[in-house]
C-alpha cells in the first residue's frame, strides 16, 4: 500500500547553540533530549486520509546520534480514527518504509506508543507544540542578516531531507514521560516543511 504526506515538522532539544547532532557530532551536554512534532497538512495511506493530523516523538540519545541507542516515545493524534491511528503508527515507526525507516535502526527502545491531544500551531516563525500534559515546547526563529531567517541545508541527520532547516530558539522545552525528561529554555530548535512517501 503506497502512502504520501507533507506538512510542517519541528524539533526542540536540550543542546545549546545550533545543535551539533544534525552534523553527527556529540550533543553539547553529552546527551540529548528532544521533542519532535509533525503537522500533516495533506496525507494519504491507501484509502485512509491523514490531513490535519499531528504526530510527536519524545527522544533521548545517550551520546552521539549516529551511535544509536535512542529511547523514544511516540504520540499519535487523539483525533485520529482507528484506521488513521493504525496508518500513523505504521508510517512513523518506519514499518511502512520511506525516510522514517532510515531512522528506525538508531532506536534502541520504544518506551510507548499512545494517543494524546497534540497541538501544533504557529505563524511568522513562532510555533508551539504541546502533547497532552507530558510535553511542550515554544520557539521562535532566529533573525539573520536583513531580517531573514537563519537556515541550514545539506546536514546529514535530516528529519525532513530536501528542505532547509530554519534555526530557532526555544523559550521552553519540557518533557515528562517516564525516563525521557527535561525542563529547559533558551536551547536549540529547528523547523521546516517535510514531504514523505513510501
Amino acid at each position: 500500500m503506497s502512502w504520501t504526506m507533507n506538512g510542517v515538522y519541528a524539533e526542540a532539544c536540550t543542546c545549546e547553540g545550533a545543535c551539533p547532532c544534525i552534523y553527527l557530532k556529540s550533543p553539547t551536554n553529552g546527551d540529548c533530549t528532544g521533542l519532535v512534532g509533525w503537522h500533516i497538512e495533506r496525507g494519504k495511506d491507501g484509502d485512509v486520509r491523514l490531513d490535519n493530523l499531528n504526530v510527536a516523538l519524545a527522544l533521548y540519545s545517550p551520546g552521539d546520534m549516529s551511535d544509536g541507542n535512542w529511547r523514544v516515545a511516540l504520540y499519535l493524534d487523539d483525533q485520529a480514527s482507528d484506521a488513521q491511528r493504525e496508518s500513523l503508527q505504521r508510517i512513523f515507526s518506519g514499518a511502512a518504509g520511506g525516510h522514517l525507516a532510515n531512522l528506525s535502526p538508531f532506536i534502541g527502545e520504544v518506551t510507548g506508543v499512545s494517543s494524546a491531544p497534540i497541538s501544533f500551531a504557529g505563524t511568522d516563525g513562532r510555533y508551539r507544540l504541546q502533547v497532552g500534559t507530558v510535553a511542550e515546547t515554544e520557539f521562535a526563529a532566529i533573525e539573520g542578516q536583513g531580517g531573514e531567517p537563519v537556515t541550514v541545508t545539506g546536514h546529514p541527520l535530516a528529519v525532513a531531507p530536501g528542505f532547509p532547516l530554519t534555526v530557532a530558539t526555544s523559550s521552553r522545552l519540557k518533557v515528562q514521560d517516564g525516563s525521557i525528561r527535561c525542563d529547559v529554555g533558551g536551547r536549540t530548535a529547528f523547523y521546516s516543511p517535510f514531504a514523505y512517501e513510501g
